[in-house]
């Protein structure tokens, strides 16, 4: 087996400039919900194509907030993904509602209008589609379902659909900036972005505590907001972001071309998406190498435990196969990777 990162990326060019932005927000004395935030909130809805951002502590609590700005609650149903990170069904649960799962297409991992069409009922109050692994789930025809779509947007930052940018597609998205996702920040991070005004002001006031001038308290909120430093380490990266992206389809490019499908089923992009490839997840029956992703997906979770039949989720539970990815990898190590594939994959 190669001796091949699975995440190739490293911000090591970076960490004097980062350092400098710490810095600086030691030196100002404001430390929550400052100038960096205002910046960078200011900075990724520009680069979206949005007219709000609001910063919160993480990605699972800009779901669940992004829910309840939404409007869903108790006795409402959400329909999501299975094969997904646990976050997005446990969100839906945190907000009151419950998770009704829907299945995917195993080719590109992504939900579509047929199977979350089989899952909607009459209780159903949104959609939540997740761009997986980097592709861009087809939320135009999710909208022709006539119900609120919130994407999960925590793998597919800078990604397109038709032009149009991952997070600008639905009546709001979320992100994470999670160490690892293809825009990180130094530790827990994330935002909800939307071009609705009320929802914007709902999520303002529950990410501090339900109130919009910390002393008279509407809602019943959360404490979760992201802190001066991350912002600030987010405002030196966010340029990066494109140049980053376009690397990581440089090298998805280049195990086509030496020939990786020859060997396993390569991941297919979304009709229209400009995929960024947080992840590199073929399918196999089995492979020298990789990592297997959600193999046991939400509805199986004790947690959560549903019976409901989804032959996508499980296939692609079974068979997928994450590959070496990131900014930083090499077509020579691409090429072992794909020897390796050679000559062990079934």
């Amino acid at each position: 087996m190669p001796d091949v990162p699975l995440f190739a990326s490293s911000l090591a060019p970076y960490h004097d400039r980062l350092t400098e932005a710490i810095d600086r927000v030691a030196r100002s004395g404001t430390y929550v919900l400052g100038p960096e935030v205002e910046a960078f909130e200011a900075e990724f809805a520009a680069y979206l194509g949005v007219r709000h951002c609001i910063g919160v502590a993480n990605g699972t609590d800009a779901l669940t907030i992004a829910l309840r700005s939404l409007g869903v609650g108790p006795g409402d149903e959400v329909v999501v993904p299975s094969f997904t990170f646990y976050a997005t069904a446990e969100a839906t649960i945190s907000a009151g509602a419950t998770p009704v799962f829907c299945d995917i297409d195993p080719d590109t991992f992504c939900v579509t209008a047929e199977t979350v069409k089989a899952a909607l009922t009459p209780r159903t109050k949104a959609i939540v589609p997740v761009h997986l692994f980097g592709n861009v789930a087809p939320v135009a025809e999710l909208r022709e379902l006539g119900l609120p779509v919130l994407e999960d947007s925590a793998q597919a930052v800078g990604a397109t659909l038709d032009g149009v940018k991952a997070g600008a597609l639905g009546d709001a998205a979320t992100f994470s900036f999670y160490p690892a996702k293809n825009l990180p920040c130094l530790g827990d991070g994330g935002a909800i972005v939307t071009s609705d005004e009320g929802l914007a002001e709902m999520a303002r006031r529950l990410r501090i505590h339900g109130s919009a001038d910390k002393t008279t308290f509407t809602e019943v909120g959360y404490n979760s907001r992201l802190d001066e430093m991350q912002a600030a380490a987010l405002r030196v990266l966010l340029p990066e972001l494109d140049g980053w992206n376009e690397r990581r389809r440089e090298a998805a490019a280049t195990y086509e071309r030496l020939g990786l499908g020859e060997h396993v089923k390569l991941p297919r992009t979304v009709d229209g998406a400009d995929h960024v490839y947080h992840l590199y997840v073929v399918r196999a029956e089995s492979l020298p190498l990789g990592r297997g992703y959600y193999r046991v997906p939400v509805h199986r979770q004790p947690a959560i435990a549903s019976s409901v039949e989804l032959p996508g989720t499980e296939e692609a539970a079974r068979t997928n196969h994450a590959l070496p990815m990131g900014t930083d990898l090499t077509e020579e190590q691409i090429g072992e990777v794909v020897a390796a594939c050679a000559s062990g994959s079934t």
